[in-house]
């Protein structure tokens, strides 16, 4: 099937995104959120998304107005009903998605796609959760979405062929690569850059390098764009650390277990750019300043 229309659950940083993106390359989009007031705020992020584009010139007014007039924004989970395929991009918790794709079950007719934007939750155990696990599949976006070219496309050992590759030429019209994977924790991304962050502060732990010469060790010598330390404040301590924990009750190998110090950090809200402090200062984002941990 063409996928025309979807429904976005979820207006924060990601469900925005992905609703701006999927608006700019034509698809109708509903966007559902709890409250009238987060469903605000991330439209308002949006707009500011939007206009950034038109100042960069990557994106002209009438397109930008284009793309703004096929979102719409709604309080009601009914909303959703028409959609050809549903995007989940809610907190990543197992029994709140659960919860969401059983009431869309309810909601949206059988020819209804669903997806889920997670990271590292098993896509197996949110699809049996629905009456349509042959129609489910993963759709995992970057951050931030209209920016990154990447998207994960992951197919269960239920999802339908014909419904996984419908996803992905889904993802192809909104100018990501679909790169296609299978239901294992972390996917393709995440499984191989959690090991590698969570060396990095190992390496810190042991006392090989500073932060800031590990950082620039792997910018240098490796042409990272940002070293793993300021990586990892930039997607945040907190969950990194959920998601190396999901990785090692599945695989349990050492290279996905969460070193002390980061457990540390995350217990003391230490968690990054966002939390102002992390493995660098940031009261002064333009220029950080490694902290003292040891």
């Amino acid at each position: 099937m063409t996928i025309e229309t979807i429904g976005v659950v979820g207006c924060g940083l990601m469900g925005s995104g992905i609703a701006q993106t999927a608006a700019q390359a034509g698809v109708q989009v509903t966007v559902r959120e709890v409250s009238t007031e987060l469903l605000d705020k991330g439209f308002a992020n949006i707009d500011k998304s939007l206009a950034r584009l038109v100042q960069r010139g990557t994106l002209t007014s009438v397109e930008r107005e284009a793309a703004r007039g096929r979102l719409r924004g709604t309080t009601k989970l009914d909303d959703l009903a028409a959609c050809d395929m549903v995007i989940e991009a809610i907190t990543e918790q197992v029994a709140a998605k659960k919860e969401l794709f059983r009431a869309l079950d309810a909601i949206c007719p059988p020819q209804t796609i669903y997806a889920s934007n997670t990271s590292s939750i098993s896509i197996t155990e949110l699809a049996v959760a629905t009456r349509r696990p042959e129609r489910f599949v993963g759709l995992h976006f970057f951050n931030p979405v209209p920016i990154m070219k990447l998207a994960e496309v992951i197919r269960t050992i239920a999802t339908a062929p014909r419904v996984f590759e419908d996803v992905a030429a889904f993802a192809a019209r909104l100018g990501k690569t679909a790169v296609r994977t299978s239901d294992r924790s972390g996917f393709v991304v995440n499984r191989l850059l959690v090991p590698y962050l969570l060396d990095a502060v190992r390496a810190l732990e042991e006392g090989v390098a500073s932060i800031s010469d590990i950082d620039q060790a792997m910018k240098l010598g490796c042409g990272h764009p940002m070293g793993p330390l300021t990586l990892l404040d930039f997607v945040g301590l907190d969950t990194t650390y959920y998601i190396a924990n999901i990785l090692f009750d599945e695989f349990k190998e050492r290279r996905f277990a969460p070193p002390p110090l980061l457990k540390r950090m995350v217990m003391a809200g230490w968690n990054g750019r966002k939390a102002g402090r992390g493995f660098y200062e940031y009261s002064d984002p333009e220029n950080p300043k490694p902290v003292s941990l040891f």
